[in-house]
């Protein structure tokens, strides 16, 4: 029976429910989901899996919650952590000021993070960030997804993960997601047509792909941080 113990921050959404999906099917992991609400259908299937799946509840979710969640949910694990976050604001980014956008993607991110890195045997974290994260980039304009604004919340949330101490962070970073419920069901038919003339790193990618890709560098691990963009993920889908 693995020792190895995989945490998940944002199971509920689209991508979420996708990691948790490919998660339990390669069975490499005993799981414990982090969130606000319980998600049945995930623990019904990690049963008839035979995975071990255990949530833990913070309706509160402030940074100080959430870390001290985690911190004591990991310092009871044996063997090997793993970190796996898609958590983000998702839609509706422009109707938020910066410092309400950086309170989910920065700060919760990184409390998940300190809160593993404490245990002192998380050895791994993947990060689902967006294409065009940068840290440095102006902090003005409306917040809405890939405006400059949005790019530095993203950054600065790769910045804070990259710092919590963690050994090897792994940072995916797609552009539009198809199987997510924030992507216009038009574009998704759209994108995927116009394929041939998107720059590589732009290209839409669908949220299994994601998943798998962030499961197959937690599996095993890479020697060194990186970030992974389509041309990166697609080939860790398999």
């Amino acid at each position: 029976m693995t020792t190895r113990t995989a945490f998940v921050l944002g199971a509920s959404g689209s991508v979420g429910d996708a990691l948790m999906r490919a998660l339990i099917a390669c069975r490499a992991f005993r799981l414990v989901s982090v969130g606000r609400r319980s998600q049945p259908a995930q623990l019904a299937a990690a049963e008839a899996a035979g995975v071990e799946l255990r949530q833990i509840l913070v309706p509160a979710m402030t940074p100080e919650h959430l870390e001290a969640a985690v911190r004591d949910a990991a310092a009871a694990c044996e063997g090997d952590i793993v970190g796996l976050s898609v958590l983000g604001v998702g839609a509706g980014t422009a109707r938020l000021t910066i410092e309400q956008h950086r309170a989910v993607d920065v700060a919760l991110n990184a409390a998940f993070a300190r809160g593993l890195a404490a245990s002192g045997h998380a050895t791994h974290f993947a990060l689902m960030s967006a294409v065009g994260a940068d840290a440095n980039a102006s902090v003005g304009g409306s917040g809405a997804a890939g405006t400059s604004r949005y790019n530095r919340v993203k950054g600065e949330a790769e910045a804070a993960v990259l710092a919590s101490g963690i050994p090897v962070v792994s940072i995916f970073r797609p552009s539009m997601i198809i199987g997510s419920q924030h992507t216009p069901r038009v574009l998704e038919m759209l994108l995927p047509l116009l394929s041939f003339i998107t720059p590589a790193k732009y290209r839409s990618i669908r949220a299994d792909q994601i998943a798998t890709a962030m499961v197959t560098t937690s599996v095993t691990p890479p020697a060194v941080s990186a970030i992974y963009h389509y041309s990166e993920m697609v080939p860790l889908h398999g």
